[in-house]
């Protein structure tokens, strides 16, 4: 498949960094919902803002470590959008 497609799959790209995303947000998401659980807040409403708090954190690790290229941010919808505004913050294109 690497030969015929010219597929570069990298263990830091396609392993270590998901791994890295995934660990930040499974660590801020839980102590976020066991400090939500303690206060006030339902467990219910705490789960549901945890969920919410996770895919944040994930999508914005995703950005900082550069999961995607610029071809590959640019296939998803408004793609081009999203680069030309991650190229300002400086994020990517450097």
């Amino acid at each position: 498949l690497r030969k015929t497609i010219k597929l570069n799959l990298t263990f830091k790209k396609f392993i270590l960094k998901p791994i890295v995303a995934t660990f930040a947000m499974c660590v801020c998401s839980y102590y976020l919902y066991t400090i939500m659980i303690c206060s006030i807040i339902s467990a219910k409403l705490a789960t549901i803002l945890a969920i919410i708090i996770a895919v944040v954190i994930y999508v914005g690790m995703v950005v900082i470590l550069r999961i995607f290229d610029e071809d590959e941010i640019t296939m998803i919808p408004f793609g081009t959008k999203i680069y030309k505004i991650l190229k300002k913050l400086g994020i990517y294109g450097r």
